[in-house]
């Protein structure tokens, strides 16, 4: 079965290797599996699979993992196809982009 896509190449998510301690908790908490562990490290395997989250951020020990939750929501991407500028999804939802 293969990962589910959003939107290729927009996704806000980004690890600092120097950073990571590679305990794997990105591995465990990432619903749609965007992270691997690997002879001994931690790696982005499918960064267009992640939907922003931020459950991997909020569960790294270590603060290696950065991700801007909310700029993913359904309403920006559905607001973008229809011509509407991202700032409707977030003018509707405290905290979004």
């Amino acid at each position: 079965m293969g990962n589910l896509v959003y939107l290729k190449n927009v996704v806000t998510l980004q690890l600092n290797a120097e950073k990571c301690v590679a305990c794997g908790s990105c591995t465990i908490v990432c619903p749609h599996g965007v992270f691997v562990k690997e002879n001994g490290t931690v790696r982005i395997a499918f960064r267009d699979a992640c939907m922003e989250c931020g459950a991997c951020a909020r569960n790294c020990p270590a603060d290696a993992i950065e991700v801007k939750t909310g700029v993913g929501c359904a309403q920006a991407v559905i607001s973008s196809m229809i011509g509407r500028s991202r700032e409707g999804c977030c003018s509707l939802q405290s905290g979004c982009c």
